[in-house]
């Protein structure tokens, strides 16, 4: 009996073991310490939630749901450039940086930042998960990066992807199509690919991008300013 037991906590162990390990494996961020400080355009202000870039606009914020296992702090060049142009954003800091843990993390962000209109929009998992939250709350409108919705959103969207991504599962994506507007706006980056949209690195099976990251952002910033101001 005793072995029984002593087999039974050694198995728990290791999953626990394999759980924290996961949790604790992520891409991290790089070369965005410059972005996550204030300039004569930009007040960057962190609170207990993530980051507000607080730029030139005045009635309208992004709020941002960051790429599954992704440090959420790699997205500040594209969400400071945004605020640069006119869009106020918000980079929700994702428990375990998995965006299924706090899909609801707007609300939040909400209550805390008046604001006339409200977008959200993420990269990849954070894509679905803002989707999700699309489909339930009121917005102004939602943004995907390299994402596809699972569940039918009421609101205009704006779609932008890689067509070098090998992340992206373009099946699916194809697929849950019909989970958007007629409406919706769909943009591909050519040359772009997964890992771009922001500053982590290479990301595994993701494809080799024809294009700077630095480009892919500029391209992604000014395709969701444009949206923004057309919606």
């Amino acid at each position: 009996m005793k072995n029984k037991y002593v087999i039974m906590l050694i198995v728990i162990l290791l999953l626990i073991s394999s759980v924290f390990f996961y949790l604790s494996s992520y891409y991290r961020a790089i070369d965005v310490e410059e972005y996550l400080k204030s300039d004569e355009l930009v007040e960057v202000k962190e609170d207990s939630n993530g980051y507000l870039f607080d730029g030139i606009g005045e009635d309208t914020l992004l709020i941002f749901y960051t790429g599954g296992k992704v440090e959420f702090t790699s997205y500040a060049p594209l969400m400071n450039r945004l605020a640069k142009e006119g869009v106020d954003t918000y980079l929700v800091r994702i428990p375990f940086n998995l965006a299924i843990f706090d899909s609801n993390a707007a609300d939040k962000v909400i209550r805390n930042y008046k604001y006339d209109n409200y977008y959200i929009g993420g990269h990849s998992l954070g894509g679905a998960m803002a989707a999700n939250y699309a489909s339930k709350h009121e917005v102004k409108g939602l943004i995907l990066l390299a994402a596809y919705s699972t569940k039918k959103v009421d609101c205009r969207v704006l779609s932008i992807y890689g067509s070098n991504d090998g992340v992206l599962n373009m099946d699916k994506y194809y697929e849950n199509k019909k989970n958007l507007p007629d409406d919706t706006l769909e943009v591909k980056i050519e040359g772009g690919n997964h890992a771009y949209f922001g500053n982590y690195g290479e990301q595994k099976k993701d494809g080799k991008a024809s294009i700077s990251r630095d480009g892919q952002q500029e391209i992604t910033a000014i395709k969701i300013i444009d949206f923004i101001r057309e919606n």
